[in-house]
């Protein structure tokens, strides 16, 4: 297990300098959040692999903007709609090649959308196909108002996806869904490859760890029985936190408790 950062928690910085600033600080394992498909080609590209580089950094995973989209693109009866965003996807598939990134965040439709679950499950599977010859692996994230904020639905994905179905555990959505994430850990641990960490406390959900009151060590724990290796990466929101520097603060303390697990 690793301990990092996503781009997400310094926005609106452009991706580039989120990644510089980043590097800067020390933190070495990342997740980029893309902000716009600009950024997956061209001199932006170029510049961000730059700044990968220099800084040594590892980039663990890739979430798109365009998650809002899913709903009506992915998981829209339109057909050419789905297949509109499956040409965006690749684009993305191309860029985690490009930089190394092997998880893609997918949030999904959301749960009021008037999709089918053997719809869902075949549209995923089918994204999957697509992202493998890139070295993608497509992971469902929680999210609070998406279909895979309850916990039967992710059930279902497990299920239903024939041992395929992987999965992003978000601290902050699973809290928003009325979770404890202990409990996505008991449904579909052995299944989640990738964590969005943030700490939480009374009238705020989403703080630097060591600011809120959750106990990360007992999630961590439990999940490293059930056989999870993979990043721990920090996703604030930028009115969670003040400087910088709580972010590398948030990632130390959490590289100390894996290295304590482990």
């Amino acid at each position: 297990m690793i301990a990092g950062v996503s781009t997400a928690s310094l926005y609106p910085l452009q991706t580039e300098d989120a990644l510089r600033t980043l590097g800067e600080l020390g933190v070495r394992n990342v997740e980029i959040f893309v902000n716009d498909i600009s950024e997956t080609g061209g001199d932006v590209l170029r510049e961000i692999q730059s700044v990968i580089s220099a800084y040594g950094l590892n980039v663990v995973s890739a979430h798109p903007f365009s998650s809002p989209m899913e709903t009506l693109f992915l998981f829209s009866d339109y057909k050419r709609r789905v297949e509109t965003i499956i040409d965006m996807y690749k684009r993305y598939f191309e860029f985690m090649q490009a930089v190394g990134a092997g998880i893609f965040v997918l949030h999904g439709a959301a749960k009021d959308a008037r999709c089918t679950e053997p719809m869902y499950v075949e549209r995923f599977l089918r994204l999957c196909d697509i992202a493998a010859p890139y070295g993608a692996v497509i992971a469902q994230e929680n999210v609070h108002y998406c279909k895979s904020g309850k916990i039967e639905f992710l059930k279902m994905m497990k299920k239903e996806c024939g041992g395929r179905a992987r999965f992003v555990l978000d601290v902050k959505q699973a809290i928003r869904a009325g979770y404890d994430p202990l409990d996505i850990a008991d449904a579909v641990g052995d299944s989640v490859i990738h964590l969005h960490i943030s700490d939480n406390r009374k009238g705020a959900d989403c703080v630097p760890v060591g600011k809120g009151t959750y106990d990360f060590e007992k999630l961590i724990r439990r999940l490293h029985s059930q056989g999870f290796d993979g990043a721990a990466l920090l996703e604030l929101y930028r009115g969670g936190y003040g400087d910088y520097s709580e972010l590398k603060e948030s990632s130390d303390i959490l590289r100390k408790m894996i290295e304590k697990i482990q």
